[in-house]
């Protein structure tokens, strides 16, 4: 029996979905491709309100997205200033260094994110004309206040750059609203589609950044090679991938059906629920209460529960989650809660959750988990009906 995916990425995939990865592969440049691929494109522009801008989709996953927003706008004079909220904006220092692009990283305490006054005290004593931040860090589980830091950035004519690998599609990213320049995302968290694609949404003065430069160091990664693809999908730089492109046009067209401001709600009420759930059976947050994300949550375990015995035998009934990253690794298990998870797919999870911790020798109130998800879940409407 197929198990139920609460990784933070990738997230269930719809049956929608999954149908749509299984047609027929299709020629690269044929009509089908074309009105898939054209689809895609304009549907990203009103996942992140992005008006005018040019998306990119490119086979690859987060970490090219990352390496593609950086490699097109970084000038050999000038200095990037990365904001990390963990484990991934740690990788977004990484990939200026091997590239030898100038960067200075301020890093957050893990749990915690980086502060709007903190940006604008390194602002004031250095010019950058990058900022980057991560939005959601999948290690940590910190949300950092991406709107916050455009206030602070506006007016000064420094690109700023969003890797929304973990919050694209599930909290709210207004680029023009923003003056966001890049957001960055993959595929298969909040979209729920399978891996497989690296996105990148480039407003017009990100790509007027890179009609500036003579050069970059990259080819496959180069937007210029991309662009007359993305504008038209029937010329041809490098073959896409066909059928992941086709079932992220279905994920994108069941988001829009949704509505995005239905879609972010959704996902605060199962933060709540999963949360609220979690608290009734003895777990703790790892991630500081007012840098919770809605997508993920980073969950410490109650004394006497060990963590690779938790998540083997929550596996085996059922339920998949991850383990920690770097200095939480055995400390943590990671609990996706984005994409298109329903309700009763967490209610299923708490049931088998409760399961797992009797097996363990747990003492807890039997029914709590369960009872308390369902009770935060009731707010969200039809979607919790028969629960």
């Amino acid at each position: 029996m197929p198990k139920l995916l609460l990784i933070p990425g990738p997230s269930p995939v719809d049956p929608r979905i999954l149908r749509s990865l299984a047609e027929p592969t299709v020629s690269h440049v044929g009509p089908e491709m074309v009105e898939d691929m054209s689809a895609a494109l304009d549907d990203l522009k009103k996942v992140v309100f992005c008006a005018a801008g040019q998306p990119f989709i490119i086979s690859g996953a987060g970490t090219l997205a990352m390496e593609i927003a950086l490699l097109n706008l970084a000038r050999p004079a000038g200095r990037v200033l990365v904001l990390s909220q963990g484990y991934f904006g740690d990788r977004m220092g990484q990939i200026c260094g091997s590239f030898g692009i100038a960067h200075d990283v301020i890093a957050a305490p893990w749990g915690s994110c980086v502060r709007p006054a903190e940006l604008a005290e390194r602002l004031a004593a250095r010019a950058y004309d990058i900022v980057v931040a991560t939005h959601v860090d999948t290690g940590t589980g910190g949300c950092a206040p991406i709107e916050d830091y455009a206030e602070v950035l506006k007016g000064r004519g420094i690109l700023y750059v969003v890797d929304g690998v973990c919050a694209t599609g599930g909290i709210e990213e207004r680029m023009d609203d923003w003056g966001i320049d890049v957001v960055l995302t993959a595929a298969q968290k909040c979209f729920g589609a399978p891996p497989g694609l690296a996105i990148d949404v480039f407003s017009e003065r990100a790509l007027a950044r890179r009609r500036s430069l003579p050069a970059v160091p990259a080819y496959y990664s180069d937007i210029l090679r991309w662009l007359p693809v993305m504008q038209d999908p029937s010329k041809y730089f490098s073959t896409p991938c066909v059928n992941e492109i086709r079932s992220f046009r279905e994920s994108t067209r069941i988001m829009l059906e949704e509505g995005m401001d239905a879609r972010f709600e959704r996902h605060r009420t199962n933060a709540r629920a999963v949360r609220a759930a979690l608290r009734a059976l003895g777990f703790g947050l790892f991630t500081r209460p007012e840098f919770l994300a809605d997508t993920l949550s980073v969950v410490t375990y109650p004394a006497g529960v060990e963590d690779k015995a938790f998540r083997a035998l929550y596996t085996q009934n059922g339920v998949v989650v991850a383990g920690g990253l770097g200095e939480t690794a055995g400390k943590v298990f990671r609990m996706g809660h984005m994409g298109n998870l329903s309700a009763a797919d967490i209610v299923f999870a708490f049931e088998a959750m409760e399961k797992t911790l009797a097996a363990l020798g747990h003492a807890f109130a039997p029914g709590a988990g369960v009872a308390t998800a369902r009770e935060a879940l009731a707010p969200c409407g039809d979607e919790c009906a028969g629960l």
